[in-house]
C-alpha cells in the first residue's frame, strides 16, 4: 500500500485541536489557539510526572526521553484519569470515576506535592522513584527534542481501521495537536520539507511520527486492545502515522480552518 499523491490545490480542514498540559494525562480540546514561531501550542506538555530521577534541571531545561516520565506507552492506567488544567490559576484537577482524587496549583510546592502524593499512593507498581511534577521555563516535554505541532490525517486513521479488520480506532489514541480531514490516506507522510498555510500561520513539516505502544491503549477504557504499530509495520513497512511541524510564522488557527499546501516561491 502506497500513499496517494497530494496535489498543491488539495486542502484539508481542521476537525480537532488539542493540547496536553501534562504529559500522559488528558487531552484538552481548544476551539482556537494562537501559534507563535518556534513554539508549541500554548502549555502543550508544559508539565511531566518524573518517574525516578531524570537529572532534569528546571533552570536549564534539556530534552529527556519519555521513559523518564509516567507515560501511556508503559503506564496505560493514566488513561483512566480525567485531568483538567486551568491556565489562570495553574491548577490541575484529577478525577477518577467522576470523583476528584487530587487537585493542586502546580505553581506552588504544596500544589505539586498534592499531585505527587496521589501518584505515590496509586501508581506504586509503576514507579522507579518518587514521582515529581517537572516544568522548566517554556520547556515542552515532547517525545522529540524540538518544539513541534503534531498532525494526524483522519483519512489515514480510517485506512488503519481497514488494516485492523474494521476495528474502530479512536483518533485520540495518537495524542495529536491537530486532526485534519481531506487529504488522501497516508499522503501526509510525503509532506516532510513542505510548508502548510493555515490563515496567516505557516508550519513547516519536519518529521514523520513513528508510533509507539501508547497507541495500543484505548483512551476511553485504558485497556491495550489493538496492535497499531504492528499493523502499520506489516501493511506499510514502517510504523509512521502522522507528522510533526514547526511553526515558522505566527497566526491564529481554529477548528474548521483550511490547511493548504503552500506553493514553493519561484526564485
Amino acid at each position: 500500500m502506497t500513499p496517494s499523491a497530494m496535489t498543491a490545490s488539495q486542502t484539508a480542514e481542521i476537525t480537532g485541536l488539542y493540547r496536553y498540559p501534562i504529559k500522559g494525562l488528558t487531552p484538552e480540546p481548544l476551539p482556537r489557539v494562537s501559534l507563535r514561531t518556534g513554539q508549541t501550542l500554548p502549555a502543550d506538555r508544559r508539565y511531566a510526572v518524573e518517574n525516578g530521577p531524570s537529572g532534569f534541571d528546571p533552570e536549564q531545561p534539556q530534552w529527556k526521553p519519555k521513559i523518564q516520565f509516567l507515560m501511556l506507552a508503559r503506564n496505560e492506567r493514566l488513561a483512566s484519569l480525567d485531568s483538567r488544567f486551568e491556565d489562570a490559576t495553574n491548577r490541575l484537577t484529577i478525577r477518577k470515576d467522576g470523583q476528584i482524587v487530587a487537585s493542586g496549583d502546580l505553581g506552588t510546592a504544596a500544589g505539586r506535592a498534592a499531585i505527587e502524593d496521589y501518584f505515590s499512593q496509586n501508581f506504586q507498581p509503576e514507579l522507579k522513584g518518587p514521582p515529581k511534577i517537572l516544568s522548566g521555563r517554556d520547556h515542552s516535554f515532547s517525545d522529540v527534542a524540538r518544539k513541534v505541532i503534531s498532525i494526524i490525517n483522519l483519512d489515514s486513521v480510517r485506512a488503519l481501521e481497514t488494516m485492523l479488520g474494521g476495528a474502530a480506532v479512536h483518533p485520540l489514541r495518537f495524542r495529536a495537536n491537530l486532526y485534519v480531514k481531506g487529504w488522501p490516506a497516508w499522503s501526509e507522510l510525503d509532506l516532510v520539507g513542505q510548508t502548510l498555510a493555515i490563515g496567516q500561520a505557516r508550519l513547516q513539516v519536519v518529521k514523520r511520527i513513528k508510533r509507539c505502544p501508547a497507541t495500543n491503549v484505548d483512551p476511553d477504557t485504558a485497556r491495550r486492545d489493538l496492535e497499531i504499530p504492528a499493523a502499520l509495520s506489516s501493511n506499510l513497512g514502517h510504523m509512521d502515522c502522522g507528522i510533526y511541524a514547526e511553526v515558522i510564522a505566527d497566526g491564529d488557527i481554529g477548528v474548521g480552518d483550511a490547511v493548504a499546501l503552500e506553493e514553493p516561491k519561484l526564485v
